[in-house]
């Protein structure tokens, strides 16, 4: 059974900030990794979160695994995304 993909509020104002070809990338990638999240996620050093590399930008989730779901927490580009989460 795939899991189910929510943004938090800060994630999906990222997503809806970037243009329209990345957005349409990233949102294809999460949906392709719904299925099995724990070949594609790698998990943070020191973090709780995970992280998925999408050309230059990187999601944060957090992989709910009792409610089935993959919480996205941020999204950005990779020189940013970890100083500011």
């Amino acid at each position: 059974m795939p899991y189910k993909i929510i943004l938090s509020e800060g994630a999906e104002s990222q997503l809806k900030r970037l243009d329209r070809h990345s957005a349409i990338r990233i949102v294809r990638k999460l949906r392709l990794i719904s299925g099995n999240p724990q070949r594609s996620l790698h998990r943070l050093e020191g973090r709780e979160e995970l992280k998925l590399r999408i050309g230059d930008y990187r999601l944060l989730i957090m992989m709910l695994h009792k409610e089935n779901t993959l919480l996205v927490v941020a999204i950005g580009h990779r020189r940013d995304i970890y100083k500011k989460n």
